[in-house]
């Protein structure tokens, strides 16, 4: 359970309702399928709202971020569940890690993210770009000259802006973690990659 409690449709302006209308929506395409136990499955959304011009100026920024299609979709997926992961936010590596099933990745490849370079199932490609993406989610950033070098050898300066503009938004998974939001059970009874963190809730961390 969050530590605050979120606004509830009954309560919101009609400009939020409409944002909770597109968020559930976009959900329901992402994942296919819905939130477990009846939850709303946009409860940071319905945190946020309780400041609708952040709210507002939130959206725009990730519309306008994830809108940029240099990157193929397995790999931004990838690089942002990483990042939730070392987030530790609970609720985004639920989503997340629904979204990359339903976009194809396997329970292997899952299972596999947190300890990607010991595993075969990822490109040389791929594992660059979750170094990156450890690198840029690390406080303070460790994105190194010699790791930028690399980076270049197999992304244009426009896959990189997209890569590390998507890891800026990723950081926003912080405002989640910090309000304690769990998981909506996107992930419920499958595969779902742990936070780094220490979960509430230990079915995160299971096959269930």
């Amino acid at each position: 359970m969050a530590r605050i409690d979120g606004v509830q449709q009954a309560d919101a302006g009609t400009k939020v309702k409409l944002v909770y209308w597109f968020m559930r929506k976009g959900m329901a395409k992402m994942t296919g399928r819905a939130a477990a136990g009846g939850r709303s499955g946009i409860e940071p959304i319905e945190i946020w709202a309780h400041q609708p011009k952040p709210l507002s100026g939130m959206g725009k920024f990730q519309q306008a971020v994830r809108s940029a299609n240099t990157v193929d979709e397995r790999l931004k997926n990838l690089v942002e569940l990483k990042g939730a992961q070392m987030i530790g936010c609970e609720f985004c590596v639920d989503l997340g890690s629904q979204i990359c099933r339903n976009s194809g990745l396997s329970d292997d490849e899952l299972l596999a993210l947190p300890r990607y370079r010991q595993s075969d199932l990822f490109t040389e490609r791929e594992m660059l770009a979750l170094d990156y993406a450890v690198a840029v989610m690390h406080t303070p950033v460790d994105a190194g000259d010699e790791l930028f070098a690399r980076m270049k050898e197999h992304f244009s300066d426009e896959q990189l802006v997209e890569l590390t503009a998507l890891l800026t938004v990723v950081n926003l998974d912080r405002f989640n973690a910090a309000f304690g939001i769990g998981s909506a059970g996107f992930s419920e009874g499958m595969v779902c990659v742990p936070p780094d963190r220490p979960a509430a809730n230990p079915a995160l961390a299971r096959i269930a």
